[in-house]
């Protein structure tokens, strides 16, 4: 239907075309976004000493693998002085001049942000490899088109007197 008004080789060529764009936006943002936070990681300056083991000084945690570890971690050391909140409030209403309520919260919150620096980092890569996968459509897509071509003018050839 939509070829009686336009010729399927322009279709294909739109869509060609839409597919590089796309996909180019896509690896920009991914990669661009996985640099801000890659350097939003390093001014936090967290130490990969956390981690324990052979750490080298001022090492600082800025790739998705090292903040995966060191949330498991730090959650290994929240459950240790509570192994849920609810415990943690066994004895009452959360207080904050409590230095165990405090431990806890502080542990809490660093987890938090590691485990969202990992889901971040991948959820960019993985906006990258979609980038990358437009681009691949939109280079079979002109070959589509250029072979669609190719044979409109073979046929024009034929019918030519």
């Amino acid at each position: 239907m939509l070829s009686k008004f336009m010729p399927l080789s322009r279709i294909v060529m739109i869509m060609a075309v839409a597919s590089l764009v796309i996909g180019v936006v896509f690896i920009y943002q991914g990669v661009s976004k996985a640099n801000m936070i890659t350097e939003q990681m390093r001014e936090e300056k967290v130490s990969t000493s956390i981690l324990g083991g052979n750490t080298t000084p001022g090492d600082i945690i800025d790739t998705a693998a090292e903040a995966q570890k060191a949330a498991d971690v730090i959650k290994e050391h929240r459950r240790s002085i509570a192994a849920t909140y609810t415990d943690l409030l066994a004895g009452g209403r959360y207080d904050p001049t409590n230095p165990k309520h405090l431990s806890y919260t502080q542990a809490l919150n660093m987890e938090n942000y590691l485990y969202m620096g990992v889901f971040a980092l991948g959820f960019t890569q993985a906006i990258t490899v979609i980038g990358v996968f437009m681009i691949l459509v939109a280079i079979a897509l002109m070959a589509v088109w250029a072979a669609i071509r190719n044979k409109k003018e073979a046929a024009v050839k034929v019918k030519s007197p």
